[in-house]
């Protein structure tokens, strides 16, 4: 429809361009209160982040050529709201945070797409990794171009 607004103009995001990916709650992500399970807002997250590094073109399979990969060393999340079967939630990421050398950090934001209420907030702090050993590493130049630009400025 030609008056539609896109969807980043819609909804009340936290910051500006971000990355979106919808998530249709099914029965297995229900806990036994009826709700979505924090595990299943866990792997979201995830979901979301990779989804986010593969569109700037940092694949599964440039990680292992480069024997880097970015892991997580702290996870902050808030709930907002719950959310339930058959919710449609709309979920964003944000590289806020970027040291171009170890640590980068993300911010999320779901959001209900019915309603616009925010279900959860949440950041995610990473370090980067040598894939073959597990310890830290320096950030090979694809991770420090890549990552570095899509860092929002003083977010």
């Amino acid at each position: 429809m030609p008056n539609e607004k896109p969807i980043t103009d819609t909804y009340a995001w936290l910051l500006p361009t971000p990355h979106i990916m919808k998530w249709s709650v099914t029965p297995e992500q229900i806990d036994h209160y009826n709700h979505v399970n924090n595990v299943a807002y866990v792997s979201q997250l995830e979901r979301v982040s990779w989804s986010h590094s593969m569109s700037l073109g940092l694949t599964i399979e440039i990680y292992q050529q480069l024997d880097r990969g970015m892991a997580i060393s702290k996870h902050e999340i808030e709930y907002h709201a719950a959310a339930l079967l058959g919710d449609n939630l709309l979920c964003a990421t944000w590289i806020i945070e970027c040291d171009r050398r170890l640590k980068l950090s993300r911010k999320f934001q779901f959001i209900r797409e019915s309603d616009g209420v925010t279900v959860l907030t949440a950041r995610t702090d990473f370090v980067c990794i040598a894939l073959s050993s597990g310890k830290p590493k320096r950030m090979p130049e694809p991770f420090r171009d890549i990552y570095g630009k899509a860092c929002l400025p003083s977010a």
